[in-house]
């Protein structure tokens, strides 16, 4: 007994569209869509709102969200019509039919992670008569951690004002 073959595939398929068509047959596609908007939510209101508040669940087009404050809670009451035009402006054809705000803990949510510049001070290299100068002045100091540590803040306090002496690095 053999199986039948079953015929060749004329075209690849992405996984993302077959992904698709599967949510859109059992009715998920929207629900879906939907749920982006706890995904979008602290970009729609911004940090300061996003700082108090948590968006939980969505259920039956009625986004459920946390809020840290009773004032907080209030003034989102008089926003909820902006906020959710907003959301759904956003979420396109899956559109949201209710905020529901509610009071809870809102955990602290870590910022984005912004990469300061590296100051200019870090970049300046002394030369090795100053080094050698710095050797100098800790000749005395017996202590071998204290030396250590007193090296390191001379060094730093050197390219310091090297670089405060000399604008072009």
């Amino acid at each position: 007994m053999s199986r039948p073959r079953r015929p060749r595939m004329r075209k690849a398929t992405r996984a993302g569209d077959l992904l698709s068509g599967l949510l859109a047959g059992w009715g998920l596609d929207e629900r879906l869509r939907q749920y982006q908007a706890l995904v979008i939510w602290d970009e729609v209101v911004g940090p300061q709102i996003a700082a108090r508040t948590k968006p939980e669940k969505i259920r039956d087009g009625i986004l459920e969200v946390c809020v840290d404050q009773p004032t907080w809670m209030q003034q989102l009451q008089l926003l909820k019509p902006q906020i959710l035009a907003k959301l759904n402006a956003r979420l396109g054809d899956a559109p949201l039919r209710e905020i529901f705000l509610k009071r809870g803990k809102v955990t602290a949510q870590a910022p984005a992670a912004v990469k300061a510049p590296v100051p200019v001070w870090r970049n300046v290299t002394l030369t090795s008569a100053e080094s050698a100068e710095l050797k100098t002045l800790l000749a005395g100091i017996t202590d071998e951690e204290l030396r250590r540590d007193m090296e390191s803040l001379l060094v730093k306090q050197a390219r310091l004002m090297k670089a405060r002496s000399n604008p072009e690095h």
